[in-house]
């Protein structure tokens, strides 16, 4: 399945951001395997900032979150300030999670981005979630530079007022690995200079990428 968004054609968009383009995106299934593909052509005069990314949720089924183990194919944390913002200093993965190839995410509030990462022979980030026999397996594509993951903790609800019963406890059983261009505001972190890898595209050019989502033990 395909669809076109034809950006430049609404004005409120334009006014907001001056780059005549149109985005693409297609969706093949095939062997079990999801690919969900991107085209973006720069339409306008001047190079165009590619700062796009995806936000998908994922659920396993077999068991709750507190059973879930992740593994994140990164090893750079990028540092965030208060209001979730990149500040431009990165650390070692490890300075979060001792072992990136299994986290047990009950221990974990997670709304981190990630660079940095690790690539197979194809050029691919793999990022995993388990439960006890299924797993959701996700790979990036080389032009999808930084990974942000969010899969907050459960919150307890505030107490009911007025002698009404309390409902029940908030409980996210979902994970977000997602596949992003940039990290988090890099379009105007690099023109403070505190990012330097945000991806331009050239008048007439195109940029093309994909992600997949590959299920198993369902």
């Amino acid at each position: 399945m395909t669809s076109r968004l034809e950006f430049y054609r609404e004005p409120s968009w334009m006014a907001q951001f001056p780059f005549a383009h149109t985005l693409e995106m297609t969706y093949r299934l095939a062997k079990g395997v999801l690919e969900v593909s991107l085209q973006v052509n720069n339409l306008s005069t001047e190079p165009m900032p590619v700062s796009i990314g995806f936000h998908p949720y994922f659920q396993l089924t077999d068991s709750p979150r507190a059973e879930w183990t992740v593994s994140l194919g990164a090893r750079k944390q990028w540092v965030l300030n208060s209001d979730k913002i990149p500040t431009g200093e990165t650390v070692p993965i490890e300075q979060m999670f001792p072992d990136p190839s299994r986290i047990a995410l009950k221990d974990y509030d997670l709304d981190h981005v990630f660079g940095d990462l690790v690539r197979d022979s194809e050029g691919r980030a793999v990022m995993r979630v388990r439960g006890k026999a299924q797993q959701l397996e996700v790979s990036f594509g080389p032009k999808y530079n930084a990974a942000v993951i969010y899969a907050p903790q459960p919150r307890t609800p505030a107490p009911a007022r007025g002698g009404a019963a309390a409902g029940p406890p908030a409980s996210p059983n979902f994970i977000c690995f997602e596949p992003m261009a940039g990290i988090t505001d890099a379009i105007n972190l690099a023109h403070r200079g505190v990012y330097r890898d945000l991806q331009m595209l050239a008048p007439g050019q195109v940029w093309r990428e994909s992600f997949w989502i590959r299920p198993s033990g369902f």
